[in-house]
């Protein structure tokens, strides 16, 4: 299993609840909304939205009630990694309990689709409180688990830091090299946030529906999984995930 080591430093077919659509100049439209978002965005074809809107326990309630949205690493992975006695779901998320000692990690979709993306968009709405020292990776990781296949990390930082977004080196030897840039907002309340991945062109970085950057170089065109880490080391506290939602790209 890949462990990454956090860096210390929609055309909307129906509108659902708070919707929030904001125009993104380019034809398509970006979904920033409250409740999970529903229906296509422009070239990307919704294919998996989970909103956590069931409560379900940790230890054995959460990973059965969410078998076909959530696939844990096996607990103690690694040393690091405990999903299933620190994620459980109430008041509609999905919550990640730090407790210093148990980190958590595991790839959003089904056991047969989560594996096989290969461009789309991506999106989480999420938030940390506490946790200080503590930190998340949610990232596109190959599924080949081959590094130079290409890694996108966005949201990532330590949660008293400003969430970032990494994009890495495809060079063999090389991939720790990354286009990084800062959102400038704070975990510490609620964002979404997108990556649109149209394979061997480009990704663009969206924060609350608004693109704040595109990358054209090191752009992966293999099957990856979508996917976060979150640390064990710090201060007690909560990796709060509303919803997310995954599309595929059409061309």
């Amino acid at each position: 299993m890949h462990h990454h080591r956090i860096r210390r430093t929609a055309l909307v077919a129906a509108v659902v609840g708070a919707t929030v659509v904001a125009s993104m100049g380019t034809g398509s439209v970006a979904y920033a909304g409250v409740t999970a978002p529903v229906g296509d965005v422009g070239k990307f074809r919704q294919t998996f939205v989970e909103d956590f809107s069931t409560a379900a326990a940790a230890n054995g309630p959460f990973a059965a009630r969410y078998a076909k949205a959530w696939q844990p690493y096996p607990d103690g992975t690694g040393g690091m990694y405990w999903a299933g006695s620190q994620v459980s779901a109430h008041d509609g998320f999905m919550d990640v309990a730090l407790d210093g000692r148990h980190g958590a990690a595991g790839t959003f979709g089904t056991p047969s689709g989560a594996w096989s993306h290969v461009g789309g968009k991506f999106s989480v709405r999420a938030k940390a409180t506490g946790g200080t020292g503590n930190g998340a990776a949610f990232m596109l990781w190959p599924s080949s688990d081959v590094w130079s296949d290409g890694e996108i990390d966005y949201p990532e930082s330590n949660f008293e830091g400003s969430p970032m977004l990494h994009q890495h080196s495809m060079t063999p030897g090389q991939e720790a090299n990354a286009t990084s840039m800062s959102t400038g907002v704070t975990w510490r309340s609620w964002h979404v946030y997108s990556v649109e991945w149209i394979p061997g062109r480009s990704v663009r970085y969206l924060l609350d529906g608004k693109v704040i950057e595109t990358v054209t170089s090191n752009v992966p065109t293999t099957a990856h999984r979508y996917m976060f880490q979150v640390g064990n080391w710090g201060a007690a506290g909560h990796l709060d995930i509303d919803w997310v939602s995954t599309y595929r790209y059409t061309g």
